[in-house]
């Protein structure tokens, strides 16, 4: 059976409050869908970066739930959610990471897809300050004020109730640090990269990578069905060495599977390269 566009000319509702929508929405609209903003949901309530909500499950959980929110209080049947993460990058050890996740789900259809970016490009960083002139100074680091800070006090019973959100400007953080260091037990401030998207404009870049990543897969369809999302769904490693001619790490094909179907497709090569650098051959550098 050939499926038709599943997702023109519907409309599809996305919830944030920190307005994501503004990279967003001009990437999707290519899509040929209606989208429209609705910013009366509390997506705090789905985990905080400042850590007074954790957040619910995991990063596709947590999408998944805003998504679903978003349906029930619209009565659409599309929407969109998306969700960050900042932690250590899943291969360059010890290095900061941003992943990003726009999701798509369909409740008529009972599809969901993921649109994902993961980028080293981020200011995602913390300090304890003593002093004003330590905090302009990691200010001055991390690109303030265009990316604004979160600062509290370091340590103490205060410390959970005195929290400064969105610091944008010079004034608005020496307040902030004297008072946090005033009320902090070791007269120290915390001071940290506020990584709501409104105000991180590194992050806004990797969401719009993210829903670019999201428009592609929706617009990948099945050669045999049409049925979108026709993506990767495993790298097979074996990407022959250009000298000895052994089988490396290096990825050999892609594998895409229908989830509608089960047409299943290998591609050879994905990245254009058909041997690998003996550099990275245990062979011949074991």
């Amino acid at each position: 059976m050939k499926y038709p566009n599943l997702f023109k000319g519907r409309t599809a509702v996305f919830t944030t409050k920190h307005k994501k929508e503004s990279v967003v929405f001009p990437i999707l609209s290519k899509a040929g869908i209606h989208l429209k903003l609705v910013d009366s949901i509390d997506t705090d309530l789905f985990g905080t970066f400042t850590g007074e909500v954790l957040r619910s499950g995991t990063q596709v959980e947590a999408a998944r739930l805003k998504a679903l929110k978003a349906i029930e209080q619209t009565g659409e049947t599309l929407a969109l959610a998306s969700e960050g993460s900042f932690g250590p990058h899943p291969t360059l050890y010890f290095v900061p990471a941003n992943v990003e996740l726009v999701l798509l789900l369909d409740s008529t259809n009972q599809i969901e897809l993921h649109g994902w970016e993961i980028s080293i490009d981020t200011n995602y960083a913390h300090q304890k300050v003593k002093s004003v002139d330590e905090a302009l100074d990691f200010g001055n680091r991390i690109g303030f004020p265009s990316h604004g800070l979160v600062v509290r006090p370091n340590s103490g019973s205060g410390k959970s109730d005195l929290l400064f959100k969105g610091v944008v400007s010079e004034s608005e953080l020496i307040y902030a640090v004297e008072k946090c260091i005033k009320y902090s037990e070791d007269m120290n401030a915390m001071i940290e990269t506020d990584m709501r998207a409104m105000c991180n404009p590194k992050r806004m870049t990797v969401i719009e990578n993210a829903a670019s990543n999201l428009l592609n897969i929706m617009n990948s369809l099945c050669p045999q069905c049409n049925w979108p999302g026709f993506d990767v769904t495993e790298k097979v490693s074996g990407l022959p060495c250009e000298l000895c001619g052994s089988p490396t790490r290096a990825t050999l094909s892609h594998i895409y599977i229908c989830k509608k179907c089960s047409f299943k497709n290998e591609i050879e090569f994905p990245g254009g390269k058909t041997s690998e650098d003996p550099t990275y051959c245990d062979w011949c550098n074991p």
